[in-house]
Protein backbone atom coordinates (compact mmCIF):
# COMPACT_ATOMS: atom_id res chain seq x y z
CA UNK A 1 0.00 0.00 0.00
CA UNK A 2 1.31 3.45 -0.89
CA UNK A 3 2.20 5.87 1.84
CA UNK A 4 2.10 9.66 1.59
CA UNK A 5 5.34 11.41 0.89
CA UNK A 6 7.22 11.92 4.15
CA UNK A 7 7.49 15.37 5.73
CA UNK A 8 11.18 15.64 4.86
CA UNK A 9 10.41 15.16 1.17
CA UNK A 10 7.37 17.45 1.33
CA UNK A 11 9.31 20.37 2.79
CA UNK A 12 12.81 19.63 1.49
CA UNK A 13 11.85 18.50 -1.97
CA UNK A 14 14.37 17.18 -4.50
CA UNK A 15 17.48 18.23 -6.38
CA UNK A 16 17.66 18.07 -10.16
CA UNK A 17 20.71 16.74 -11.99
CA UNK A 18 20.74 18.85 -15.12
CA UNK A 19 23.47 19.11 -17.75
CA UNK A 20 27.04 19.35 -16.48
CA UNK A 21 30.19 20.25 -18.36
CA UNK A 22 32.78 22.98 -18.97
CA UNK A 23 31.82 26.61 -18.45
CA UNK A 24 31.81 27.28 -22.20
CA UNK A 25 29.43 24.37 -22.74
CA UNK A 26 27.11 25.75 -20.05
CA UNK A 27 27.01 29.16 -21.73
CA UNK A 28 26.24 27.53 -25.10
CA UNK A 29 23.50 25.46 -23.47
CA UNK A 30 21.92 28.50 -21.79
CA UNK A 31 21.96 30.43 -25.07
CA UNK A 32 20.53 27.47 -26.96
CA UNK A 33 17.72 26.86 -24.46
CA UNK A 34 16.93 30.60 -24.35
CA UNK A 35 16.69 30.68 -28.14
CA UNK A 36 14.45 27.60 -28.22
CA UNK A 37 12.19 29.11 -25.57
CA UNK A 38 11.85 32.44 -27.38
CA UNK A 39 11.21 30.72 -30.72
CA UNK A 40 8.61 28.47 -29.11
CA UNK A 41 6.67 31.22 -27.36
CA UNK A 42 6.86 33.89 -30.07
CA UNK A 43 6.38 31.47 -32.96
CA UNK A 44 3.37 29.76 -31.42
CA UNK A 45 1.84 33.09 -30.39
CA UNK A 46 2.09 34.23 -34.01
CA UNK A 47 0.38 31.02 -35.18
CA UNK A 48 -2.47 31.60 -32.68
CA UNK A 49 -2.92 35.23 -33.76
CA UNK A 50 -2.83 34.36 -37.48
CA UNK A 51 -5.32 31.50 -37.15
CA UNK A 52 -7.71 33.67 -35.12
CA UNK A 53 -7.36 36.71 -37.40
CA UNK A 54 -7.48 35.06 -40.85
CA UNK A 55 -11.00 33.85 -41.83
CA UNK A 56 -9.56 31.49 -44.46
CA UNK A 57 -7.83 29.56 -41.67
CA UNK A 58 -11.02 28.93 -39.69
CA UNK A 59 -10.99 25.23 -40.54
CA UNK A 60 -10.67 22.08 -38.40
CA UNK A 61 -6.98 21.59 -39.28
CA UNK A 62 -5.99 25.08 -38.16
CA UNK A 63 -8.25 24.87 -35.12
CA UNK A 64 -6.24 21.82 -34.03
CA UNK A 65 -3.02 23.67 -34.90
CA UNK A 66 -4.09 26.58 -32.68
CA UNK A 67 -4.70 24.14 -29.80
CA UNK A 68 -1.29 22.59 -30.46
CA UNK A 69 0.34 26.03 -30.26
CA UNK A 70 -1.38 26.82 -26.95
CA UNK A 71 -0.23 23.46 -25.60
CA UNK A 72 3.36 24.08 -26.78
CA UNK A 73 3.53 27.45 -25.02
CA UNK A 74 2.35 25.90 -21.75
CA UNK A 75 4.70 22.95 -22.29
CA UNK A 76 7.91 24.95 -22.68
CA UNK A 77 6.98 27.53 -20.02
CA UNK A 78 6.54 24.71 -17.53
CA UNK A 79 10.09 23.34 -17.90
CA UNK A 80 12.55 25.63 -19.72
CA UNK A 81 12.51 28.71 -17.39
CA UNK A 82 13.30 26.47 -14.41
CA UNK A 83 16.07 24.76 -16.40
CA UNK A 84 17.56 28.14 -17.32
CA UNK A 85 17.52 29.28 -13.67
CA UNK A 86 19.32 26.10 -12.64
CA UNK A 87 21.95 26.45 -15.36
CA UNK A 88 22.61 30.11 -14.50
CA UNK A 89 22.41 30.03 -10.69
CA UNK A 90 23.35 26.36 -10.09
CA UNK A 91 20.48 26.20 -7.59
CA UNK A 92 19.16 22.71 -8.29
CA UNK A 93 16.54 22.38 -5.55
CA UNK A 94 12.88 21.98 -6.43
CA UNK A 95 10.09 21.71 -3.86
CA UNK A 96 7.82 18.68 -3.69
CA UNK A 97 4.73 20.69 -4.72
CA UNK A 98 6.62 22.43 -7.52
CA UNK A 99 7.84 19.05 -8.72
CA UNK A 100 4.34 17.57 -8.75
CA UNK A 101 3.01 20.65 -10.55
CA UNK A 102 5.72 20.42 -13.19
CA UNK A 103 5.02 16.72 -13.67
CA UNK A 104 1.26 17.37 -13.91
CA UNK A 105 1.61 20.07 -16.59
CA UNK A 106 4.18 17.98 -18.48
CA UNK A 107 1.91 14.90 -18.52
CA UNK A 108 -1.17 16.93 -19.46
CA UNK A 109 0.56 18.60 -22.41
CA UNK A 110 2.41 15.48 -23.54
CA UNK A 111 -0.72 13.33 -23.62
CA UNK A 112 -2.88 16.02 -25.20
CA UNK A 113 -0.29 16.48 -27.97
CA UNK A 114 -0.53 12.80 -28.91
CA UNK A 115 -4.31 13.13 -29.19
CA UNK A 116 -4.12 16.42 -31.13
CA UNK A 117 -1.62 14.98 -33.61
CA UNK A 118 -3.83 11.90 -34.06
CA UNK A 119 -6.94 14.02 -34.68
CA UNK A 120 -5.01 16.21 -37.13
CA UNK A 121 -4.07 13.04 -39.04
CA UNK A 122 -7.74 12.00 -38.98
CA UNK A 123 -8.70 15.40 -40.38
CA UNK A 124 -6.21 15.01 -43.25
CA UNK A 125 -7.48 11.47 -43.93
CA UNK A 126 -11.09 12.66 -44.25
CA UNK A 127 -10.09 15.70 -46.36
CA UNK A 128 -8.02 13.68 -48.84
CA UNK A 129 -9.56 10.21 -48.89
CA UNK A 130 -13.27 11.09 -48.60
CA UNK A 131 -13.39 14.80 -49.53
CA UNK A 132 -17.09 14.82 -50.54
CA UNK A 133 -18.10 14.00 -46.96
CA UNK A 134 -15.52 16.23 -45.27
CA UNK A 135 -17.90 19.04 -44.28
CA UNK A 136 -20.38 16.52 -42.87
CA UNK A 137 -17.85 14.44 -40.88
CA UNK A 138 -15.58 17.24 -39.65
CA UNK A 139 -18.28 19.74 -38.70
CA UNK A 140 -17.80 22.35 -35.98
CA UNK A 141 -19.37 20.26 -33.24
CA UNK A 142 -17.11 17.30 -34.05
CA UNK A 143 -13.76 19.10 -34.14
CA UNK A 144 -14.51 21.07 -30.97
CA UNK A 145 -15.42 17.80 -29.25
CA UNK A 146 -12.17 16.19 -30.45
CA UNK A 147 -10.14 19.09 -29.03
CA UNK A 148 -11.97 18.77 -25.70
CA UNK A 149 -11.23 15.03 -25.69
CA UNK A 150 -7.51 15.81 -26.17
CA UNK A 151 -7.33 18.19 -23.22
CA UNK A 152 -9.60 16.09 -20.99
CA UNK A 153 -7.59 12.91 -21.64
CA UNK A 154 -4.33 14.71 -20.87
CA UNK A 155 -5.72 16.29 -17.70
CA UNK A 156 -7.23 13.02 -16.44
CA UNK A 157 -4.10 10.97 -17.08
CA UNK A 158 -1.87 13.60 -15.45
CA UNK A 159 -4.14 13.72 -12.39
CA UNK A 160 -3.80 9.95 -12.00
CA UNK A 161 0.00 10.17 -12.18
CA UNK A 162 0.13 12.98 -9.61
CA UNK A 163 -2.10 11.00 -7.24
CA UNK A 164 0.05 7.86 -7.51
CA UNK A 165 3.39 9.71 -7.23
CA UNK A 166 2.20 11.77 -4.25
CA UNK A 167 1.50 8.53 -2.36
CA UNK A 168 5.06 7.23 -2.70
CA UNK A 169 7.93 7.51 -0.23
CA UNK A 170 11.35 8.48 -1.55
CA UNK A 171 14.88 7.34 -0.75
CA UNK A 172 17.91 9.46 0.06
CA UNK A 173 19.58 11.11 -1.71
CA UNK A 174 16.47 12.65 -3.26
CA UNK A 175 18.33 13.45 -6.47
CA UNK A 176 16.34 13.32 -9.72
CA UNK A 177 18.64 12.25 -12.57
CA UNK A 178 16.92 14.54 -15.04
CA UNK A 179 16.54 18.26 -15.81
CA UNK A 180 12.85 18.26 -14.83
CA UNK A 181 10.46 16.15 -12.73
CA UNK A 182 10.10 13.30 -15.16
CA UNK A 183 7.70 10.52 -14.15
CA UNK A 184 10.16 7.67 -14.71
CA UNK A 185 12.94 9.51 -12.86
CA UNK A 186 10.65 10.02 -9.83
CA UNK A 187 9.59 6.38 -9.82
CA UNK A 188 13.25 5.32 -9.66
CA UNK A 189 13.66 7.31 -6.43
CA UNK A 190 10.89 5.52 -4.58
CA UNK A 191 11.66 3.18 -1.68
CA UNK A 192 8.26 1.49 -1.78
CA UNK A 193 6.30 -0.74 -4.11
CA UNK A 194 5.96 0.99 -7.47
CA UNK A 195 4.15 -1.83 -9.26
CA UNK A 196 0.91 0.13 -9.68
CA UNK A 197 2.70 3.22 -11.02
CA UNK A 198 4.73 1.14 -13.47
CA UNK A 199 1.59 -0.60 -14.70
CA UNK A 200 -0.13 2.74 -15.30
CA UNK A 201 2.98 4.15 -17.04
CA UNK A 202 3.38 1.14 -19.31
CA UNK A 203 -0.36 1.04 -20.04
CA UNK A 204 -0.49 4.73 -20.86
CA UNK A 205 2.62 4.62 -23.04
CA UNK A 206 2.33 1.14 -24.45
CA UNK A 207 -1.38 1.19 -25.23
CA UNK A 208 -2.63 4.78 -25.48
CA UNK A 209 0.42 6.52 -27.00
CA UNK A 210 1.42 3.64 -29.27
CA UNK A 211 -2.21 3.18 -30.38
CA UNK A 212 -2.50 6.87 -31.27
CA UNK A 213 0.83 6.71 -33.14
CA UNK A 214 -0.42 3.62 -35.01
CA UNK A 215 -3.62 5.50 -35.84
CA UNK A 216 -1.56 8.34 -37.31
CA UNK A 217 0.56 5.94 -39.39
CA UNK A 218 -2.55 4.09 -40.62
CA UNK A 219 -4.20 7.37 -41.62
CA UNK A 220 -1.13 8.36 -43.61
CA UNK A 221 -0.90 4.94 -45.25
CA UNK A 222 -4.39 5.53 -46.69
CA UNK A 223 -3.51 9.15 -47.52
CA UNK A 224 -0.34 8.20 -49.40
CA UNK A 225 -2.24 5.45 -51.24
CA UNK A 226 -4.84 8.01 -52.31
CA UNK A 227 -2.19 10.54 -53.35
CA UNK A 228 -0.40 7.97 -55.53
CA UNK A 229 -3.63 7.38 -57.46
CA UNK A 230 -3.84 11.06 -58.43
CA UNK A 231 -2.96 11.35 -62.10
CA UNK A 232 -1.48 14.86 -62.20
CA UNK A 233 1.98 15.15 -60.61
CA UNK A 234 1.42 18.82 -59.72
CA UNK A 235 -1.76 17.93 -57.86
CA UNK A 236 -0.01 15.04 -56.11
CA UNK A 237 2.74 17.38 -54.92
CA UNK A 238 0.23 19.98 -53.72
CA UNK A 239 -1.80 17.44 -51.74
CA UNK A 240 1.27 15.81 -50.22
CA UNK A 241 2.75 19.18 -49.20
CA UNK A 242 -0.40 19.85 -47.16
CA UNK A 243 0.41 16.75 -45.07
CA UNK A 244 4.22 16.79 -44.95
CA UNK A 245 4.41 19.46 -42.23
CA UNK A 246 2.21 17.47 -39.89
CA UNK A 247 4.04 14.23 -40.66
CA UNK A 248 7.39 15.89 -39.85
CA UNK A 249 6.16 17.01 -36.42
CA UNK A 250 4.66 13.57 -35.74
CA UNK A 251 7.96 11.75 -36.28
CA UNK A 252 9.97 14.32 -34.30
CA UNK A 253 7.66 14.33 -31.26
CA UNK A 254 6.33 10.77 -31.20
CA UNK A 255 9.65 9.19 -32.18
CA UNK A 256 11.70 10.79 -29.40
CA UNK A 257 9.07 10.59 -26.64
CA UNK A 258 8.17 6.96 -27.31
CA UNK A 259 11.87 6.04 -27.42
CA UNK A 260 12.42 7.54 -23.95
CA UNK A 261 9.42 5.87 -22.33
CA UNK A 262 9.52 2.46 -24.02
CA UNK A 263 13.21 1.62 -23.91
CA UNK A 264 14.56 -0.13 -20.77
CA UNK A 265 16.35 2.02 -18.19
CA UNK A 266 20.09 1.71 -17.59
CA UNK A 267 22.80 3.75 -15.90
CA UNK A 268 24.38 4.49 -19.27
CA UNK A 269 21.13 5.82 -20.73
CA UNK A 270 20.72 8.81 -18.39
CA UNK A 271 22.45 11.34 -20.66
CA UNK A 272 20.75 9.91 -23.73
CA UNK A 273 17.36 10.27 -22.03
CA UNK A 274 18.14 13.89 -21.20
CA UNK A 275 19.07 14.70 -24.81
CA UNK A 276 16.03 12.92 -26.24
CA UNK A 277 13.79 14.64 -23.69
CA UNK A 278 15.30 18.01 -24.57
CA UNK A 279 14.40 17.40 -28.21
CA UNK A 280 10.67 16.98 -27.57
CA UNK A 281 10.54 19.45 -24.66
CA UNK A 282 12.43 22.31 -26.37
CA UNK A 283 13.27 21.61 -30.02
CA UNK A 284 9.91 20.29 -31.28
CA UNK A 285 7.81 23.20 -29.85
CA UNK A 286 10.28 25.66 -31.42
CA UNK A 287 10.15 23.88 -34.79
CA UNK A 288 6.36 23.53 -34.93
CA UNK A 289 5.63 27.16 -35.97
CA UNK A 290 8.50 27.13 -38.50
CA UNK A 291 7.41 23.83 -40.03
CA UNK A 292 3.75 24.80 -40.26
CA UNK A 293 4.41 28.31 -41.60
CA UNK A 294 7.41 27.95 -43.91
CA UNK A 295 5.98 24.82 -45.58
CA UNK A 296 2.35 25.94 -45.72
CA UNK A 297 1.17 28.32 -48.43
CA UNK A 298 -2.10 29.16 -46.67
CA UNK A 299 -0.31 30.25 -43.49
CA UNK A 300 2.26 32.23 -45.49
CA UNK A 301 -0.51 34.03 -47.40
CA UNK A 302 -2.27 34.83 -44.12
CA UNK A 303 1.00 36.17 -42.65
CA UNK A 304 1.43 38.41 -45.70
CA UNK A 305 -2.20 39.58 -45.52
CA UNK A 306 -1.70 40.56 -41.88
CA UNK A 307 1.63 42.22 -42.85
CA UNK A 308 3.58 40.09 -40.39
CA UNK A 309 5.98 39.12 -43.19
CA UNK A 310 6.63 40.99 -46.49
Amino acid sequence: MYRSADNETFYGGFTLQTFSGPHSSSIALVLGISLMYLLSVLGNLIIIVVVCAAPQLHTPMYFFLCNLSIQDIIYVSNILPKLLVIQVTEETKISFLECLTQMFVFATCGDSEFFLLAFMALDRYVAICIPLRYSIIMNKRVYIALALISWTAGFSNASLFVFLISRLTFCDPKRITHFFCDIKALIRLSCGDVTHVNIVTLTETGIVAVSLFAMILTSYAFIISTILRIKTSATRLKVFSSCSSHLTVVFLFCGTSLTVYLKPDSKDSTNLNKMLSLSYVAVVPALNPLVYSLRNREVLNALRALKIIP
